[in-house]
């Protein structure tokens, strides 16, 4: 058999036909064809892995926001202080490195920003101090989904509220007569 007669009758066996096909390990249509299956498979099976990868990326963005809420809730806790005088340290200082270390931790600026998609400098923190409670608000942004030809949405914003108890620095409690 000539080369030509072979490429017809697997043609002609891949639209169908009854002819046998012929069982040799090296013959030019089993290797084509698995090559063919993995042409074609491959960008499917990355579009699916590259989407798992995201919402798993998402999911250790709000694991690592709500460790990062409460770093920031308790240490504000327990190191702002209620007297006006210091609420200039509060707010500067205080509150800008609390924010410095959260956005280290969620990875602002590193490669682990970049997986997890985040948008900006660095997180935005937002304290509101009330007569009861301080309300200390993490907002973390991450890049939208867009798929030119299928899918476009816009940046996702996650954002954790926490209520704190003002810090009242109890009195030593004293027995009475024991002075």
């Amino acid at each position: 058999m000539t080369v030509p007669v072979i490429y017809i009758l697997n043609l002609v066996n891949l639209l169908g036909s009854k002819v046998k096909k012929v069982k040799n390990v090296n013959d030019w249509h089993q290797r084509g064809q698995a090559t063919t299956e993995v042409v074609l498979l491959f960008p499917i099976f990355m579009f699916f892995l590259f989407a798992f990868t995201k919402i798993y990326g998402l999911l250790i963005l709000t694991q690592k926001l709500e460790i990062a809420s409460y770093y920031a809730s308790r240490r504000w806790q327990l190191e702002s202080h209620r007297n006006a005088a210091y609420e200039g340290f509060d707010d500067g200082a205080l509150k800008s490195d609390i924010k410095r270390r959260v956005s280290q931790y969620l990875g602002y600026g590193d490669s682990t920003g970049s997986f997890l998609g985040l948008v900006g400098p660095a997180v935005q923190l937002d304290i509101t101090r009330t007569q009861v409670w301080n309300v200390v608000t993490l907002t973390a942004r991450t890049r939208s989904v867009d798929i030119a030809w299928m899918y476009h949405a816009p940046e996702f914003k996650f954002e954790v509220t926490k209520y704190v108890p003002n810090r009242d620095r109890p009195i030593a409690f004293v027995l009475p007569g024991l002075q």
